[in-house]
């Protein structure tokens, strides 16, 4: 079960990877993020800025990570998108996210 929050998209697509019109399932964590790359088929690397505490020190830094994510072809993310990924069966050996929908476009 989709989080009801996140909208289906409104294409249609035939990809069995896809959480709206394929058999995948998404749980686990949804996390939001920047595409920083859309270079490779049906991929992107989605960066991720959060912040961590460090206890020693009494304080929070920044941090960040990439995460590659599942781009269906019904939603289509390009570089500059905030997008919203979702936690999925493994994909590919780096693959275990898929993009959910678009926050907006730059």
């Amino acid at each position: 079960m989709i989080d009801p929050s996140i909208k289906e998209p409104e294409k249609k697509c035939e990809d069995p990877n896809c959480p709206f019109h394929g058999t995948l399932s998404v749980r686990g964590q949804v996390l939001e993020g920047i595409v920083t790359s859309s270079k490779r088929d049906k991929t992107v690397t989605v960066e991720r800025n959060y912040t961590e505490k460090v206890p020693k020190f009494e304080r929070y830094e920044r941090r960040s990570s990439k995460i590659h994510a599942h781009n269906p072809p019904c939603i289509d993310a390009e570089e500059g998108d905030e997008v919203k990924v979702g936690e999925c069966r493994k994909i590919s050996k780096q693959k275990s996210f898929v993009v959910l929908e678009k926050r907006r476009s730059d």
